[in-house]
């Protein structure tokens, strides 16, 4: 079966990239992605949504397979809480993240199966992963007692190392007929050691409402990242003339240098600029291109910029609004706020109100030049040098940094963390560009 691949029809071509397919990276052993592919497939709500698989051959693979589909995908469902737990340890999840629960339903069938072809005694046996109250409901409901079962529960990824131990010493012993698992190595391991192993699988159900929650997870994020923001930006008062007019040439200077230091944080996050009056613009985005651009809403737009490049202050107020005319309502009773702090925060106000305050982060220039000769500075050097000249040749994603220091991708995005940590680089949003599916993080290098 070919993941990730199929038809587009008439219809979605003509569906506007808001409403594009939602997209569904599916992470896990190979049986289970294709299982989780099919199932999708047939539920009513496929053609709202496009299923990504990345099969791993072993659970170590997990975040490399994840990391090759992520900038195509908008929410990753992992087939399991292994699967998801190792990701989260590996490196960043850029999208939202849900994984197929373990539960008693998938005990049921491995049972009856292995009392049919192994001939099993379903009351000495030991399982993993599963809580215990799965266990005594599932024991429970066939009338099954659990004096001679043994279980031993997920508890992070380190559980995992101690499953093979834990079923092949019961099985020596003459504790057990069998080990029930629902890791694919741990049930591979133990056939290859000579224990009767079973492999609990989650059923057709559990499977279809793991779709559901991560289409919604995904739909969801796309909402909140489509959501319109506006930010006001106007000159302190005290940074204002005296008077306005023709003649007024500092004037005219201080607001085509304030223009453009919009426009050069603005370009990279797919925003629009406007003069909105003699002393304010108006600054036009999404709320997911605003989100990165200011590190998860933890820090003011466009204010540190401003002060390094035209040495004024600046108020910034930030409107969010499911319609243009919300976002800038909100926006102006946020610079109101921002007026009266002085000019020391950005503030934003939410679709229901909320008010928010932005600090103001400097840049971390200054902290960063005697140190020249530190191992990120001179990472950073040597990114540099293999660039093309030009300004837009400073903006890099991970897969830029990857071919330039020949290194994986997984270990490319660590480099541009350290060096954004480092005050080298700064993350800025991409344009979204027009295939479905979140873009890729950019970051800016900054000169040491």
């Amino acid at each position: 079966m070919a993941f990730g691949s199929g038809v587009i029809s008439n219809m979605d071509r003509l569906r506007p990239e808001t409403r594009s397919r939602v997209g569904i990276g599916v992470v896990g052993p190979h049986d289970l992605v294709e299982q989780i592919v099919m199932v999708g497939a047939d539920l009513p709500a496929a053609a709202d949504w496009r299923l990504v698989g990345a099969p791993h051959a072993g659970e170590h693979e997990t975040y490399e397979k994840f990391s090759r589909i992520a900038d195509s995908i908008d929410v990753v469902l992992f087939t399991g809480p292994l699967q998801h737990d190792l990701a989260r340890q590996a490196g960043e999840l850029p999208v939202p993240a849900t994984h197929v629960p373990m539960s008693g339903a998938g005990l049921y069938a491995a049972l009856l199966r292995g009392v049919l072809t192994q001939g099993i005694d379903p009351a000495r046996v030991s399982i993993d992963s599963l809580p215990a109250a799965d266990v005594d409901e599932a024991y429970g409901e066939i009338g099954v007692g659990t004096a001679g079962v043994h279980l031993s529960e997920y508890d992070e990824p380190e559980s995992v190392r101690g499953f093979i131990g834990f079923h092949e010493q019961l099985y020596r012993q003459g504790a057990t007929t069998a080990a029930l698992t629902t890791i694919r190595s741990v049930a591979k391991a133990l056939t290859t050691a000579g224990v009767p192993a079973l492999r609990m699988m989650p059923t057709t159900h559990t499977l279809r409402l793991a779709l559901n929650t991560a289409a919604l997870l995904g739909t969801g994020s796309r909402l909140e990242e489509a959501q319109i923001a506006i930010v006001v930006v106007e000159l302190a008062t005290s940074a204002r003339p005296g008077y306005s007019g023709p003649g007024n040439y500092w004037q005219q200077e201080l607001k085509l240098k304030l223009h453009q230091a919009l426009l050069a944080d603005a370009r990279l996050m797919g925003a629009t600029v406007a003069p909105r009056d003699e002393n304010s613009y108006v600054v036009t985005a999404t709320l997911g291109a605003l989100g990165q651009a200011t590190d998860g809403l933890r820090a003011a737009p466009f204010m540190d910029r401003i002060r390094s490049d035209t040495g004024v202050e600046v108020e910034v107020g930030i409107g969010l609004g499911s319609t243009a005319r919300d976002a800038d309502a909100n926006a102006m009773v946020a610079v109101e706020k921002a007026r009266n702090a002085g000019a020391a925060a950005a503030y934003l106000v939410g679709v229901d109100g909320a008010v928010l305050s932005l600090p103001v982060r400097r840049r971390r220039r200054a902290e960063v030049e005697p140190a020249v000769t530190t191992k990120a500075a001179q990472l950073l050097e040597r990114l540099i040098q293999g660039l093309d000249d030009g300004p837009d040749a400073m903006v890099v994603d991970a897969e830029i940094v990857a071919d330039v220091l020949a290194i994986a991708p997984r270990s490319a995005r660590r480099v541009l963390q350290s060096l954004a940590e480092e005050g080298l680089a700064w993350p800025v949003p991409p344009v979204k560009g027009a295939q479905a599916g979140r873009p890729r993080q950019p970051y800016r290098l900054v000169r040491a």
